[in-house]
């Protein structure tokens, strides 16, 4: 009786949520006295999950899968989670998984919870902490179908690197005309920026930048970098950035190998939801900026000066070792 996991992949490459989520089911096995078995259609080498606690992978090839048909996704999942006997489910927060939670959650007759940002709190009752009311608040919720769907929150949890092995498996389900019903004809996707979810570093600029005409500051460091640009709640309820770009515990959670922020002062609610970043930076001219306290490493002094070196110089390193 395994933790299942459905594993995302593009390109033939898994995201980021998809190591989070066998994290994160690792940690659940642990708690349950049992192993990791992730699902993988399309996906990348066995070894890389291997490294996130899977112990084993259940590998689809099929041409039909090449690109994202939620009810044949499910389909997928759910003979898998059959075939395992799996009793909890693991999906992530993205698009692709939201719309494939709920479909799973009625073929395996399974409770689903959505946004977990936590290990269950107990598996006997089952209950997990997920965030309501936009991420206002949390709940306590308590499972108690036989089989259990959860989706995690993204960048809630993690990464969590393990010294294990996962051993592969092909996996052939039985998929019917009616799992294609819809049809994709396009997709559509903006490929020059890095996405907050999947970035390994992100930057993020506050009030501290004094209006929208100098983000192209921050953009200018994230393009240098290859990072992700992100802002604070103030930033995004100004109309300065997109709320889309709001991190924070109120906006989304960030758990990026490097954060370095600028001009963002470091609010309570700010530093909980960056938390989870391995190396965070800050860059501001107020020393007694709470973010201060909360980094790895502090630059005190006016970013208009700080960050154009900051760019220049590693432009110089990167021509350097071309």
């Amino acid at each position: 009786m395994s933790v299942l996991v459905y594993t995302e992949s593009e390109g033939g490459k898994f995201k980021k949520a998809a190591f989070e989520v066998a994290s994160y089911a690792k940690e659940v096995a642990n708690m349950l006295g049992t192993t990791v078995t992730a699902v993988s259609i399309n996906g990348g080498a066995s070894s890389e999950l291997g490294a996130y606690g899977v112990d084993k992978v259940l590998e689809v090839s099929d041409d039909k899968l090449s690109g994202f048909n939620a009810r044949a996704y499910a389909d997928v999942v759910k003979q898998a989670a059959e075939k395992e006997g799996a009793k909890v489910v693991v999906v992530s927060s993205t698009a692709d998984s939201k719309f494939i939670a709920p479909l799973l959650s009625v073929n395996l007759n399974a409770g689903y919870t959505s946004n977990v940002v936590g290990l269950p709190e107990s598996t006997s009752p089952f209950t997990v902490k997920r965030t309501a009311f936009t991420n206002k608040a949390f709940n306590i919720t308590e499972m108690s179908t036989d089989v259990k769907v959860i989706g995690l929150s993204n960048n809630a949890f993690g990464l969590k690197e393990s010294s294990g092995a996962a051993s592969a498996e092909a996996f052939a389900p039985s998929l019917s005309d009616a799992d294609f019903g819809v049809n994709i004809t396009a997709v559509d996707k903006a490929t020059d920026k890095v996405s907050i979810a999947d970035a390994d570093i992100v930057v993020s600029g506050g009030r501290g930048l004094k209006g929208p005409e100098h983000w192209g500051m921050i953009e200018g460091l994230a393009e240098v970098l290859g990072a992700a640009t992100a802002c604070s709640k103030p930033v995004s309820d100004m109309g300065w950035r997109p709320h889309s770009e709001h991190v924070g515990q109120t906006g989304k959670p960030v758990a990026s190998n490097l954060y370095i922020a600028i001009g963002v002062s470091g609010a309570i609610q700010h530093l909980a939801g960056i938390n989870a970043s391995k190396v965070k930076v800050v860059i501001n001219n107020d020393p007694e900026a709470p973010f201060f306290k909360a980094a790895d490493y502090g630059i005190v002094g006016d970013a208009f000066e700080v960050v154009p070196k900051l760019i220049e110089k590693l432009k110089e390193f990167k021509a350097n070792n071309a």
